[in-house]
This record gives C-alpha cells, sequence and structure tokens, in this order.
C-alpha cells in the first residue's frame, strides 16, 4: 500500500492502516499459583495490585471462578481445551504425559483456523515441551521443570527464557535462574539475585513487546502470556520484597478441622512440605516473597498496557488475566496446591475489553474450561461443538440473562488417594476417597473455611445434597468411585484417568 500524499507531503500511517480485518486482537494473561483473593480491588489486607484493580474496574471481575484440577497440568489443559477432567483426563499432577485427548480442538487452534496470528509466550507446561497445541510459535519458560531439567540435554531444547539469559551482558555460560538455590516448591524466599531486567517476570513481556514489532499487521492476533511467578521460588526484585518484608502480615488461618483431617502428614522440617507448621518467621518470608512476586507482575503488566497502547492496539484488544490454581500459603497449614480449599481452588479472573461494561462483576460460579468459548464468543469467533465450558461473554457485554451450572464438580490426586469436592450456591462438600472423610463448608457465613459443619444438625439437608451431586458426577467413572449408588471408599485411582466418560457438561 502506497503512504498517502497530504500537501505534497509523505505522512506515516496510523498503527492499523494496513488491516483490513477489524476483528478484535485477545491477549490471555496466566499467572501461576495466584490466589483468587490476592488482589486489592478485593480487599486483601496486604497484597497491592494497583494495575489488576484498574484492569478490574475498566472491565469485570469474576468473584466466583475456581479450577476443579488445581495443578498446573491439569489445569491448563482445562484452559486450554474447555473440557472437564473426565474428558480431557488429567486428574492429578504428572508430567511426561503427552498432549492428546479425545477431542483435539484447542483455544489457539480455534483462533487460528479462524484467521488469527497465534503466539505463546511463557509457561506452558504440556508434553513433548515443544508442542504448539495450535500456536504458531511458542517461547518457552515452564520454570524449573523437573522432568525436564537432566544434565544430558542442553536447556536449549525446552528452555527459551535460559538460552536468553547466558546470553545477556554481564551473564556467563552457566547462568541459571537456580543459582541462588531456593528450590521450586519451597517455602524459602529471598530478593531476586541479578539485574532486574532479567527477572523470568520481565522477560515474558519483553519478549510480547519484540513481538508486537514482528507480527503480520493484516491479521488480527492471539497472544498467550504465561508468567511462572508467583509460584516458589519466591524470588522477587528486592523493592518488590521490601514491600512486605518490613510489614505486619494477616497470619494464614486454621480450621479447627485441620488436626483431625491432616494427622500423620506433617514435615515441619521440610520446606517443600505440602503440610507443616512453619516458625512465623519463615511464614512471614514466604509470603513477602509471595506477595512480592505478585506486586511485580502487576507492574509489568502496566508496562505491557502502555506498550500495547503505543502500538496502537489497546483500543481493539481484549485482555484476560487468570490463574490455573491458587496456594494455601500456611491456611489450615497446608502449602502449595491440589486442594479443594479456597487458597488453592480459587481463582482470580479478570476481563477486559471493547465492549465489556465497566465495573461488571459475575457471582456465577465459573472455571477454567469456561475461559475458551468465552475468549471466542467475545471476538466473534465460532465455539468448536465439542467444548464443554460455558461462554459468559453476553453477561460481560450486560446482555443475557444469568441461569448457570447447578455445580462445580472438582477433584485431584493427592497423599495417595482422590480429593473429590463440589461447589454449589454457598456451600463446598469435600469427600476424600481414601478415608472416607467427608467436610462441608458455609462460604457465606464462613469463607475461611474454618469450621467444618457437616455433622451440624442444620445442615443435614445440604450435606444429603451435595454428596447427591457427586455421586451423580462419579457414578460412570472407570476407578469405581460409586457402587449401588453410593461412594466406595478405598477406589484406586491415578493422576490420569483410564477414559474419557463425561461428554458433556450440560448440569453442571
Amino acid at each position: 500500500m502506497p503512504l498517502p500524499e497530504r500537501d505534497g507531503a509523505w505522512v506515516a500511517l496510523p498503527p492499523n492502516a494496513h488491516r483490513t480485518d477489524e476483528r478484535p486482537n485477545v491477549i490471555l494473561i496466566c499467572v501461576d499459583q495466584w490466589r483468587g483473593d490476592c488482589l486489592s480491588i478485593l480487599d486483601h489486607p496486604d497484597v497491592q495490585t494497583p494495575y489488576l484493580d484498574q484492569l478490574a474496574g475498566c472491565g469485570a471481575i469474576a468473584t466466583q471462578a475456581y479450577s476443579a484440577t488445581p495443578t498446573c497440568v491439569p489445569a491448563r489443559m482445562a484452559l486450554m481445551t474447555g473440557l472437564t477432567q473426565e474428558t480431557h483426563r488429567r486428574v492429578g499432577y504428572q508430567d511426561g504425559v503427552t498432549f492428546d485427548v479425545p477431542l483435539q480442538e484447542t483455544l489457539p487452534g480455534a483462533f487460528r483456523e479462524a484467521g488469527y496470528q497465534t503466539q505463546a509466550i511463557g509457561k506452558m507446561h504440556y508434553w513433548p515441551e515443544r508442542v504448539r497445541i495450535g500456536f504458531d510459535d511458542v517461547l518457552l519458560h515452564d520454570g524449573y521443570l523437573h522432568h525436564s531439567r537432566g544434565r544430558t540435554r542442553d536447556a536449549a531444547w525446552f528452555d527459551d527464557y535460559l538460552v536468553w539469559l547466558r546470553q545477556q551482558e554481564g551473564t556467563s555460560a552457566v547462568e541459571d535462574y537456580i543459582d541462588n538455590g531456593i528450590g521450586c516448591n519451597s517455602v524459602v524466599a529471598r530478593p531476586w539475585d541479578k539485574a532486574e531486567s532479567l527477572h523470568p517476570t520481565n522477560w515474558v513481556i519483553s519478549q510480547a513487546e519484540r513481538w508486537l514489532y514482528r507480527r503480520d499487521p493484516t491479521v488480527p492476533f492471539f497472544l498467550y502470556l504465561s508468567f511462572h511467578r508467583p509460584h516458589a521460588p519466591y524470588d522477587p526484585p528486592q523493592w518488590a520484597y521490601d514491600r512486605y518484608s518490613t510489614k505486619e502480615l494477616r497470619e494464614p488461618p486454621v480450621g479447627d478441622w485441620e488436626e483431625e483431617v491432616l494427622a500423620g502428614l506433617e514435615r515441619d522440617w521440610d520446606p517443600t512440605s505440602h503440610v507443616a507448621h512453619y516458625r512465623p518467621r519463615d511464614v512471614h518470608q514466604a509470603l513477602a516473597g509471595y506477595y512480592g512476586h505478585m506486586t511485580h507482575i502487576d507492574a509489568q503488566i502496566s508496562r505491557l498496557m502502555q506498550v500495547l497502547g503505543e502500538f496502537g492496539q489497546a483500543e481493539n484488544t481484549y485482555v484476560a488475566f487468570v490463574s490455573d490454581h491458587g496456594d494455601m500459603m500456611g491456611d489450615h497449614n497446608l502449602w502449595r496446591k491440589g486442594y479443594p480449599y479456597e487458597g488453592s481452588a480459587h481463582v482470580p479472573l479478570l476481563i477486559a475489553g471493547p465492549d465489556v461494561v465497566p465495573g461488571t462483576r459475575i457471582d456465577e460460579i465459573v472455571e477454567l474450561r469456561d475461559v475458551m468459548p468465552t475468549l471466542l464468543g467475545l471476538a466473534g469467533v465460532e465455539i468448536p461443538d465439542a467444548v464443554q465450558g460455558r461462554d459468559f461473554s453476553s453477561l460481560l457485554r450486560g446482555q443475557g440473562s444469568r441461569p448457570w451450572r447447578k455445580y462445580l464438580h472438582g477433584e485431584h490426586h493427592l497423599f495417595g488417594q482422590s480429593i473429590q469436592w463440589i461447589r454449589a450456591d454457598n456451600l463446598m462438600y469435600v469427600w476424600w476417597s481414601g478415608s472416607g472423610r467427608e467436610q462441608l463448608f458455609d462460604l457465606n457465613r464462613d469463607p475461611q473455611q474454618l469450621h467444618d459443619c457437616i455433622d451440624d444438625k442444620e445442615y443435614q439437608d445440604q450435606h444429603q445434597c451435595m454428596r447427591s451431586y457427586l455421586i451423580e458426577s462419579l457414578t460412570q467413572r472407570p476407578e469405581g468411585f460409586v457402587r449401588g449408588g453410593d461412594l466406595v471408599v478405598g477406589a484406586q485411582c491415578s493422576c490420569v484417568s483410564e477414559q474419557a466418560t463425561s461428554p458433556h457438561d450440560n448440569a453442571r
């Protein structure tokens, strides 16, 4: 296209002058292990997230968003396929399982089929590491991926960030993000030991900025930006760590059920334990590192939005922010993830864009599988028939009715058994398959899950209703969780289900 002439002088084209396709761009930001309550717009007493608050104020916030299988591998399957765990078959954490599902539609694949340029930058956590799952290209940093970090393999096979780090001025050919030694699942915290510009969080946005120069300007884009943090190691830049390390922080709540349910699982000497009574000073340092990562990510998202504006793309781009799961961070003396409790299963979900009604609040129960159809719906891209999640784009636009799923079924393999749960109305019901232990929490009265009301007489009807929902969800499962219309204690299970059994999500 020739440059237009005005008064005898050549003038620059506006940013979108080459675009004949006016469909919106879509950016999906996924963070790792960010709790659903850790936003200052939700009145968290400690965390400061001013730029995410701004994103929520300009768009919508889903206050009851959940990860049905709250660890990295199964959660990201739901996010990228729009399928339930019964169908994508990941019901726990297991590395090295090839990315294959009975229904091969993916979120980037649907955008690509619709003519979008698709790019991923950051954490993927699929196998093999370089599988693109529908993206045109992937720039990869999964964090410390145990399954890949054997010293017999060059990092170039699985970690673009590490290759980049070793090429930067002032670093060496053996530079590594594990040089400080604090560990990728450890509660030990300390500030980042290199220049802030070399932090993996900054790298994601730096690579996004480079890509925006190199993208095809004639078509819309779907850009997936996936941060490894605030997942451990808790090593934010010094300024972000200091924001919290020097102030008093709210202590993690501990419920009246903790000792009975978790007896025998504690390993107080292990900084990577799932259950531990750590010293208050260690808990405080871990929280400072975790919250510091959040504030650092928040600042980099502000950087992204400024860059997007400079490229002239801000007004025609949907931006969504979500986490794959949360982190217990000492609640009930639990750490890490995989649990049904709010710290682990409840996630943040923010969406802003051209026609999202500012200040929208969605209080219905939504799940990661709903992100795919909702983003496709916002962009006007056809949603594949196989997708089981729900499109709530009409709610973001202030349109349509609000009937939603009757309940949400979640689960995760942990401690040698399956922890199953149901979330409906104001209640959370939990069943431990190995012991048969049941729990019931009223989240309206008790949002921190301090009291297990399973034996309270006033909740007996709700108990039976929630139990029936779980039986309904598990009746056809190959593990044998249900026999004769009732739950079976001690059924054998694994992290990957044998077969797909629930092809529809109509009731849930």
